[in-house]
């Protein structure tokens, strides 16, 4: 059974740094494309970063390019995502998202397993 569980969320001020992590169970991790998505207070889930199993193909959404990275350890089993210069407008609960092909793809419905999300506060 796949499981993907995310820790490191918490309540920030702007400008601040968090690191959220993605430990997965359950599955050859190194054979799946990894993605970060987040959902804000009454808004659809958004596509923030996605990286493929051998890291040549990562994706970032353009409200977050130069200043969040993600990364995996495919040794631990775990998908990372660093934030830097957070922004009130980052707030959300961040999820964790995992599918078995080898390209990164935007969508929410491509992935099929998710985390249970770990929220992600920024004030101003």
């Amino acid at each position: 059974q796949v499981q993907l569980v995310e820790s490191g969320g918490g309540l920030v001020q702007a400008g601040d740094s968090l690191r959220l992590s993605c430990v997965v169970s359950g599955v050859t991790f190194g054979t799946y494309t990894m993605a970060w998505f987040r959902q804000a207070p009454g808004r659809e889930r958004t596509f923030v970063a996605g990286i493929n199993w051998d890291v040549r193909r990562i994706l970032y959404a353009d409200s977050v390019k130069g200043r969040f990275t993600i990364s995996r350890n495919n040794t631990r089993n775990t998908v990372y995502l660093r934030m830097n210069s957070l922004k009130p407008e980052d707030t959300g609960v961040y999820y964790c998202a995992a599918a078995r092909f080898s390209v990164v793809d935007r969508r929410e419905r491509s992935y099929t397993s998710w985390g249970q999300g770990t929220q992600v506060t920024v004030s101003s």
